[in-house]
Order: structure tokens, then sequence, then C-alpha cells
């Protein structure tokens, strides 16, 4: 009898250690989501309806991965002035740190006064990004870091687009539609910084 009480007390235990484990590993991304999913529930439970800007689900999901990615853009800049071997890459690096860390404050303001929930950490597909550039030295580091660069600001200029057309809030839109010819002016740096390394 005791010691099936002793089992059972450290089956639970374990359990109890696993869905802590389990909570922890859920991205910053995915938590923002959920907190944003439940004010919107809340605000439709409370008659606020569609004059909400929370209940464009569009919006909230840019603002959530558009905060990913810059947080994402200021953690590689700062790792390109360690591991970066080229000039031209360090400072495309610091650029980025200097100007994605000015376009986060605007977002992040942007987002408190939506009441929108954004990361304050990067998801986990911009940190799996930021994990596989740490292990990267010299100009084996300088190739990889560009050539996401390039990926990842072509991906930004579609998705700040998209927002900046079909946004429902208007100011969101404008935020988008401010941000992109920022956006392919790093594109075309990028390009340019990436393909002198080839």
């Amino acid at each position: 009898m005791k010691s099936n009480l002793i089992t059972a007390l450290l089956f639970a235990t374990a359990f109890a250690f696993t869905a802590c484990a389990d909570y922890k590993q859920e991205s910053s991304t995915e938590i923002a989501e959920e907190k944003n999913e439940e004010k919107f529930e809340d605000n439709n439970t409370m008659g606020m309806g569609d004059s909400t800007a929370m209940n464009s689900e569009d919006d909230r999901e840019f603002l959530v991965a558009a905060a990913s990615g810059g947080l994402m853009e200021v953690e590689l800049g700062k790792l390109a002035a360690t591991n970066a071997t080229l000039a031209s890459v360090k400072d495309f690096g610091k650029k980025m740190m200097d100007e994605h860390s000015k376009a986060n404050k605007a977002l992040m303001s942007l987002a408190a006064s939506k009441n929108i929930s954004v990361p304050t950490t990067p998801g986990e597909k911009h940190q799996e990004h930021i994990n596989d550039l740490k292990t990267k030295k010299g100009t084996d580091f300088d190739l990889a870091y560009m050539s996401l660069m390039v990926d990842d600001h072509q991906q930004d200029v579609d998705a700040y687009e998209k927002e900046a057309a079909n946004g429902k809030d208007a100011e969101i839109k404008a935020f988008a539609s401010g941000k992109v010819p920022v956006l392919k002016g790093h594109l075309e740096m990028a390009k340019t910084t990436r393909d002198k390394i080839k």
C-alpha cells in the first residue's frame, strides 16, 4: 500500500513537471496569440462587437508576426558584430539593430494602444534562426546571415504590403505602409551585401 502511494506521488510529480515543461516550451508568439484570442472573446462577450480593432484577426496576427521578426532582426544584428568577418556584414547588422529597434518601439506602442498583445522575445521560428547562426563564424556566418536577411526581408515586404492593402485597422495599415519603403531598402542592401560574399 505504501509503495503504491509513493508510486502515485512520483507519477503525479512527473506529470506536473511535464506539464510545466510543455507550457514553457510554448513560443512567445503562441502566448501572444492566445492572449489576443481571449481578449477578442471577452470583447464579444461584453457586447463590444465589430466596432473594435480586436475583431480583425489578420491585423492581430500581422502585429504578432512583425514583432517577433523585428526582435529577431535586432538579435541577429548584435550577433553580426561578433560573428561576422566582413565589415559590410557588420555594418548591415548594426543598421538592422538600430532601425529595427526603433521600429519595434513604434510597433509595441501601436499594439498597446490597440490592446493587442505582442511577443517580447522572438517566436519559435525566429529563435531557430538565431540559434542556427550562433553556431557559425567568419565567412560561413556572413553568407548564412546575409542569405537569411534576403529571404526574411522579402517575406517582410510581402507581409507589410499585404497588411497595407488589406488591413482593417487604419492605424495598423498606415504603420505597415510606412515601413514598406524601409524594408525594400533593407532588402536591396541585403542582396548587394550577400552578392559580394559569393
